[in-house]
């Protein structure tokens, strides 16, 4: 497990302790208004303090019509940044990278938390949907910007782009959802470009050693694999993010869709990446799956149940190499313990075989964490 132990460097940004990332997780713990809260602060400097090499925080929506669920935290406005800037201090004062996920949920956005009816890339009767105006994408586009800016005033050392999961970002990498007739749709190219324009942004509007990474997910929601290879690849190709977030649900499955005789992990890791970092998220429970991902060619690990578990996850295995975590179900006691509060334990019910006593009602394998 030593390889799990040794520093990454980036191409800007400060150099990570360790392999150990703390994924993103929906969590709906924050205040109404998208303030951090108290119980957030904790859950997350908790890890930071637990050995994770880098914090990062759950989905923070960028704009008001862009929250996905009730109590998530948000980076749209200045009143935002007291509790960020304490949250950023407090975990970087504990050696771990400080992070925010940077999020719209387009059309996943429940019209009774944003009020209005959700926006997508186009028109989707299924999520009651409609297609954002040429000047509303310019405006998103202008908003993961402006929040990225806002994050780097807080103190983070850099933002990741969530560009998974089937929500906006990824709507609009979709060939099935974007049926779009202007500059952002038809060609991958053209979907590509919110994406493409907020890196170009933040690198103009941000300073040369702002940290910033890109969450991508390769299957599902209308994703076409080859094409998000091709998209992974750019993102490698130029160089202007430090860190690729690949989600695969299960870091070892096979694809669904594609047979060649290659996992849907050495789809990625095949691809050059000069100085980009690559990781991985899906199913990382155990120290043997963290280490076998990494001897599969990933540069680190993002763990979710396993952080939520034991938030000192990488100082329990440091220090003793035979660490087996806690089977599940856990108990809520247990999860208390481990900084989870009584709104997120009661989300976590929500995830079959996590929590004891509930029946659940999503399948942990196909869980959209943020």
């Amino acid at each position: 497990m030593s390889a799990l132990f040794t520093p990454l460097s980036f191409n800007r940004g400060p150099t990570m302790k360790n392999r150990f990332m703390l994924a993103p997780l929906t969590n709906q713990q924050s205040h109404a208004d998208g303030t951090c809260s108290d119980a957030e602060h904790h859950w997350l400097t908790l890890r930071a303090q637990g050995g994770f090499g880098l914090t990062m925080t759950c989905a923070a929506h960028v704009q008001p019509e862009g929250q996905g669920f009730p109590g998530q935290l948000g980076i749209q406005s200045d009143a935002m940044l007291p509790g960020l800037t304490r949250l950023a201090d407090d975990i970087k004062k504990h050696d771990s990278i400080a992070i925010v996920q940077l999020y719209h949920g387009g059309m996943r956005c429940p019209e009774a938390v944003i009020g209005q009816q959700p926006l997508s890339a186009s028109d989707n009767a299924k999520w009651g949907a409609r297609a954002m105006t040429t000047t509303e994408v310019e405006g998103m586009i202008e908003a993961f910007v402006a929040a990225a800016e806002r994050a780097e005033r807080a103190g983070f050392h850099g933002v990741e782009l969530h560009g998974a999961h089937g929500y906006l970002l990824a709507q609009f990498l979709s060939p099935e959802v974007n049926q779009r007739s202007d500059r952002f749709g038809g060609s991958l190219e053209n979907r590509q470009r919110p994406l493409f324009e907020i890196i170009d942004g933040i690198r103009a509007r941000c300073g040369k050693d702002f940290m910033l990474g890109v969450r991508l997910s390769p299957e599902r929601f209308g994703m076409n694999l080859p094409e998000v290879v091709e998209t992974a690849r750019r993102l490698l190709d130029e160089e202007n993010i430090e860190f690729l977030d690949m989600s695969l649900w299960d870091v070892f499955k096979q694809p669904e869709d594609v047979n060649d005789g290659r996992s849907l992990l050495d789809h990625f890791t095949a691809l050059p990446r000069k100085g980009v970092r690559l990781g991985v998220a899906g199913k990382l429970r155990t120290p043997e799956q963290c280490q076998r991902a990494l001897d599969a060619g990933c540069d680190w690990v993002m763990l979710g149940r396993a952080g939520i578990l034991h938030h000192d996850f990488p100082r329990r295995l440091q220090a003793d190499a035979a660490f087996t975590p806690v089977e599940l179900p856990a108990s809520p006691a247990h999860l208390a313990a481990e900084g989870l509060s009584p709104p997120f334990i009661e989300y976590m019910k929500n995830w079959k075989g996590f929590v004891q006593g509930a029946e659940g009602v999503v399948d942990t394998a196909l869980i959209l964490n943020s």
